[in-house]
This record gives structure tokens, C-alpha cells and sequence, in this order.
């Protein structure tokens, strides 16, 4: 059973989130809440899988209260996917972006995907993806097996909590590495490391 907290400031888009929720016999509501300096108090004690959050047109004054609830899989939820700065969502812990115009059968998709350590995208949110070519000298060299293994799961999606899980590393040591991947591959974000290690073939899909 995937354990999910729901987060809108409107009480019908609130209501609405939890029935498309609760109508999967996997999914279950632990709780909600009006607005993420709420829920921060509650994280610990519910203890969700997956917090399901509702940018609403405006999703700058989100960027501030995410570093409230750091370590949690958070799939948004948002009027306007243009206006998300995709690099900032993704550090702080949003591994998946839907439209508000997602049917039902996505958002629960879309929470069971993230719920497994996947990444998430709307299709429109592929527009917005940096995906210029990098200059990368001898790759394969600088890249440490630890990094390599780091890399490859980050093409799997999977977030730091779940790659420490994985390797029985601490998360800081993941971060560490995640930082080496970055600059050796010259790139700013997980999704250009993994295009650029896709294109060398250092990831093979």
C-alpha cells in the first residue's frame, strides 16, 4: 500500500486529489493538508510514501517551504509547467511534474512511478529540457565504478535517498559523488548527466 499525503490550498482541488487517490485499492490517504508549512509538522509522524502537491497557478512561493520537507518524493501538480524552473523543483525533492489537466489514470500512475524511485514528466515539460551538447574528455576514465553505478541509477530515476539505500552509502556520500558525476560530465542537472552519459554510452538503456 503506497501511503500518500495530499497538499492544495483549495479545498475542492484538495478533495478532488484525495478521491482520485483513494480510488485505487493501492493508494491510501494518510492525510492532507491546506498548505506545506502545515504539512512539514505532520511528515514525521505519517510517514508517506509519496506527498502529492498542488502548485496551483503560482509555484514560486513553494520553492522556500520545500526545503521544509526535504527527503520526501513529491509529484506537483501545476497550471502552468512553463513557469516551474525545472533545476530548483528537482533539487528540492519534486521527482515528478504533471498538468493540471492530467487525467486520473495519470496521476495515479504518476504516484505509484514516483512512489518506485521513477521520474516523472508531463510531456510539455520535455520542451523545457536543457538538452544542449556538452564537450566531455575521455569519460569513461574520469568516472570513477562507484560513479559509474551512481550514474546509472540516476538514469533510472532514482533520488538520492534510494541510491544510498541501494549502495549502503550514507546520502552524503551519494551527494558527493552526484556532485563529481556533474562536473566531470560538465553538466548542472540530473537530466543533462543522463543525457550526456546516455550519448557516450555510459548508460545503456
Amino acid at each position: 500500500m503506497i501511503r500518500v499525503i495530499v497538499v492544495a490550498a483549495s479545498p475542492v482541488v484538495r478533495a478532488g486529489l484525495s478521491a482520485v487517490v483513494s480510488s485505487n485499492p493501492q493508494l491510501t490517504v494518510v492525510g492532507s493538508a491546506s498548505d506545506l508549512d502545515v504539512l512539514s509538522t505532520e511528515v514525521e509522524q505519517l510517514q508517506p510514501d509519496v506527498v502529492l502537491l498542488d502548485l496551483g497557478s503560482n509555484p514560486e512561493p513553494m520553492w522556500v517551504k520545500l526545503q521544509l520537507i526535504q527527503e520526501q518524493q513529491i509529484i506537483a501538480i501545476a497550471e502552468d509547467i512553463d513557469s516551474i524552473e525545472l533545476e530548483t523543483a528537482f533539487r528540492l525533492g519534486i521527482r515528478g511534474i504533471l498538468s493540471s489537466t492530467s487525467t486520473e489514470a495519470e496521476i495515479i500512475t504518476g504516484v505509484e512511478a514516483v512512489a518506485s524511485g521513477l521520474v516523472v514528466l508531463h510531456p510539455d515539460v520535455l520542451e523545457l529540457l536543457p538538452m544542449r551538447e556538452k564537450v566531455v574528455a575521455n569519460p569513461v576514465q574520469t568516472l570513477t565504478p562507484r560513479e559509474m553505478e551512481v550514474l546509472g541509477m540516476l538514469g533510472y530515476g532514482l533520488g538520492n535517498k534510494a541510491i544510498a539505500k541501494r549502495l549502503q552509502i550514507s546520502e552524503h556520500t551519494v551527494k558527493f559523488h552526484v556532485s563529481s558525476i556533474f562536473q566531470k560530465l560538465g553538466v548542472s542537472t540530473r537530466t543533462e548527466a543522463v543525457t550526456v552519459g546516455v550519448r557516450l554510452g555510459l548508460i545503456m538503456l
